[in-house]
């Protein structure tokens, strides 16, 4: 088994040799690759900076010369993504840790980010404790703040490196004990809005045989199920909860990006969309909401989240874009339209319940569609068992067909 520490060994040599030290006595190997860029390792590196500013497309000199540290931390961050990703096609890594401040952060987690999902992935930072959205992003990366700065060692030093190291060694060296059984999996979105939905349907899938994993349409969720998609390790789509796609148009916080829905298509695997929470957009507590939006009708659902009721302009334009992305689809593609409401608010005397924006969203949709995407339309709410079963059926048929 081999773990690659990323560091700068020009400022942490003392600290990752350390680490080093740690894994080589528990038996691993271990591939230093070194991030340094202003002075000279202070270890000897398998992989050394200057490959890895060359890996980034530029050079150790020209980063030096330029001395833009913002600059060198993109650069080498992009080449350790790549030095990382060949040594595990070469079989060169099982397992991945940085340790550092907020520059190593940034380059390490660069180097993690561009690792398949099940690769051990560790950072020992000092960034841990606050805001790691920018550093984790959708992926699984295990994040240990290290308490005090990662400067020389000492009682406290010692002590979060070598924690950070064993974990490591855990990681890498042991499989789950618990037998696992292959099975077709569908990666389905939910909100806490369309939470019946997605338990009805996900247990009558089960029952059928499949493996489900469902994924938090918030932003970030919708990344990694696209993600997860593009590696192969989803085989079909319930995409129940689109919502994301309201964020992205509108200016909410949970947007997934102009990507959301693309995977699928691409990949031509079975998928069934339905149009679950397009009735809102997401924001923070509600005196952080711009005055842009003054006038909107609004749901606060806790402290630190409003939803704004999307218009009929909105829900329009929502079905245009989601029609064309499904449009662009080269596997088997369905529609579900709940006719009755897309969220458990956007039910029949519910505070979100507009039949004049829904038909907007329906209307758009039907208008722009290709012929080839089959649209099943149900009079029921999102949230009615009826309608789960009838997205659980469209999927399972889609699969069937394709297996």
């Amino acid at each position: 088994m081999s773990v690659v520490i990323v560091g700068t060994l020009d400022t942490k040599g003392e600290e990752i040799g350390f680490a080093r030290d740690v894994l080589e006595g528990q038996g691993l190997e271990v591939h230093l690759v070194d991030v340094g860029v202003m002075g000279e390792p202070e270890l000897d590196p398998d992989t050394d900076a200057a490959a890895v500013a060359e890996a980034g497309g530029s050079t150790l000199e020209a980063l030096r010369e330029a001395g833009d540290r913002g600059k060198a931390i993109e650069i080498m961050g992009d080449g350790a993504a790549v030095v990382a990703s060949r040594l595990h096609d070469e079989g060169r890594l099982d397992g991945i840790l940085g340790l550092g401040g907020g520059g190593n952060t940034s380059v390490a987690t660069a180097a993690m980010r561009a690792l398949p999902m099940g690769v051990p992935k560790l950072m020992l930072s000092t960034m841990a404790s606050g805001d790691t959205e920018p550093y984790i992003g959708y992926h699984d990366i295990a994040m240990m703040y290290s308490v005090a700065d990662i400067e020389g060692l000492n009682q406290l030093s010692r002590t979060v490196i070598s924690n950070a190291a064993l974990a490591m060694v855990g990681m890498v060296s042991n499989e789950p004990d618990a037998e696992t059984e292959e099975k077709p999996t569908i990666g389905i979105t939910m909100f806490g809005v369309t939470t019946p939905c997605v338990q009805t349907a996900r247990d009558w899938l089960e029952a059928r045989g499949y493996e489900t994993i469902v994924f938090h349409a918030t932003g970030t969720g919708g990344r990694a199920m696209e993600s997860l998609i593009e590696e192969g390790v989803i085989d079909g789509v319930l995409d129940v909860t689109t919502t994301e796609w309201a964020d992205e148009l509108v200016g909410g916080v949970l947007a997934a990006g102009p990507d959301r829905l693309d995977a699928a298509a691409e990949r031509g695997i079975p998928q069934v969309v339905s149009t679950g929470a397009l009735d809102m957009v997401n924001f923070g507590p509600k005196d952080s909401i711009s005055d842009e939006f003054d006038g909107r009708r609004f749901h606060v659902h806790n402290p630190q989240v409003t939803l704004m009721r999307t218009t009929p302009e909105e829900n329009a334009e929502l079905g245009r874009i989601i029609a064309e992305k499904l449009n662009a689809a080269t596997g088997p593609t369905a529609l579900a339209l709940p006719l009755g409401g897309v969220s458990m608010l956007d039910a029949e005397g519910e505070e979100f319940h507009d039949p004049e924006a829904d038909d907007a969203l329906f209307d758009a949709l039907r208008d722009h569609l290709d012929d080839d995407v089959e649209v099943i339309e149900s009079p029921a709410n999102i949230n009615d068992d009826e309608f789960a079963r009838t997205l659980a059926k469209a999927i399972d048929s889609r699969m069937r067909a394709s297996a």
